[in-house]
């Protein structure tokens, strides 16, 4: 495997609340784990601390695949 394989990638995503980027992005994780790649997210709660309560976008992210 060279260098450049195991070089991790990222993305990023941002937009106004209700915009669909948790949508896209669950959409997103699937397409990418389809290929057989191993997918982490990291989610940004700027309104305090947002723990991973079932429907919580961070719950769905962990459901859709997500490793911690």
């Amino acid at each position: 495997m060279s260098a450049a394989a195991s070089t991790p990638s990222l993305f990023g995503f941002i937009g106004r609340s209700g915009a669909g980027k948790t949508t896209l992005i669950l959409d997103v994780i699937a397409r990418l784990q389809a290929r057989g790649f191993v997918v982490s997210a990291i989610k940004r709660a700027h309104d305090g601390l947002d723990l991973d309560h079932p429907g919580k976008d961070s719950w769905r992210m962990r459901e859709a695949g997500c490793r911690k």
